[in-house]
C-alpha cells in the first residue's frame, strides 16, 4: 500500500510539474491569454476533466505559477545579496543586480509571468497574489537603498517626497523592516529598481539584440554609473 501511495503521489508530483512547464511555454509562445487548462491538456495528451483534477480553475494555476516565479526569484537574489560583503554597498547592488538579470535569462518565461502583460481575465484570490517571496524581493530592494543611504543621503534627501506619495501595499512591506528610512530612500529603491528592470526587460523581450551583441556590456555599465550616481565609495 504505501509503494502504491508513494508511486501515485510521485507521479501526481510529475504531472503537476509538467501542466506548470507547459503553461509557462504557452504563454510564451503565445502570449499572457494563451494559458487555459484545456490549451495545457491538449498540448499533454490529457483531457480537459482529467487537468482540472490538479487545478481547479486557470486562475488557481496562475496564482501558483506566480507564487513559484517569485519564489524562485526570491531564493536567487537573496542569496547572492548574501554572499557579497556585508558593509559594501557597491558589491551587494552588483551581487543582487547580476542575480536578477541570471535569473530572468535562465526563467525568462517566469519573468514575462510577473513583469510582462497581465494574464487577461486573471483575478488573484482574496487578499492578492503576490506570495511572501515577492515582499522578500521587495524588502531586498529597499535593503539595498537602505544600506547605500549614508552614501546617498546628501544627493537625494531635498527630495520632496512624502508617504502618501506611496502605496498603502508598498508601505506596508517595507516601513516595519526599515523604520528608520525616509521617504526619500523608499523613492530610492524604487529608481534603482527602474535602472534594474529597464534594461533587463529590454534584453528578455529582444529589443537589445539588434542593438548591441554585449549587453552584459551594457547592464555592467549601467551598474557602474548607478553606484556611481549614488555616490558610494569603494570598501579596501
Amino acid at each position: 500500500m504505501g509503494s502504491t501511495t508513494g508511486r501515485r503521489e510521485r507521479l501526481r508530483a510529475e504531472t503537476t510539474a509538467e501542466i506548470k512547464k507547459v503553461a509557462l511555454e504557452l504563454m510564451a509562445s503565445g502570449g499572457p491569454d494563451a494559458i487555459t487548462l484545456r490549451a495545457i491538456a491538449r498540448e499533454m495528451g490529457m483531457t480537459a476533466n482529467a487537468i482540472y483534477g490538479y487545478f481547479a480553475t486557470r486562475d488557481d494555476l496562475v496564482t501558483t505559477l506566480i507564487d513559484n516565479v517569485y519564489t524562485s526569484l526570491a531564493g536567487a537574489v537573496q542569496a547572492a545579496w548574501e554572499s557579497a560583503p556585508a558593509l559594501d554597498p557597491a558589491a551587494r547592488i552588483q551581487a543582487w543586480a547580476g542575480a536578477f538579470r541570471n535569473w530572468a535569462l535562465t526563467n525568462p518565461e517566469g519573468f514575462r509571468l510577473v513583469y510582462g502583460d497581465p494574464v487577461p481575465g486573471y483575478r488573484p484570490p482574496a487578499g492578492g497574489a503576490a506570495p511572501d517571496a515577492a515582499h522578500r524581493v521587495c524588502t531586498g530592494l529597499t535593503a539595498l537603498a537602505a544600506e547605500a543611504w549614508p552614501y546617498a543621503e546628501p544627493r537625494y534627501a531635498d527630495g520632496d517626497f512624502e508617504w502618501s506619495d506611496f502605496d498603502p501595499g508598498l508601505l506596508d512591506k517595507v516601513r516595519p523592516a526599515f523604520p528608520d528610512l525616509p521617504p526619500a530612500a523608499v523613492a530610492l529603491a524604487l529608481r534603482i529598481w527602474s535602472h534594474l528592470h529597464g534594461l533587463v526587460s529590454l534584453e528578455i523581450y529582444g529589443h537589445l539584440r539588434t542593438q548591441t551583441l554585449s549587453p552584459e556590456k551594457l547592464f555592467r555599465a549601467e551598474l557602474t554609473q548607478l553606484i556611481r550616481s549614488l555616490g558610494i565609495t569603494a570598501q579596501g
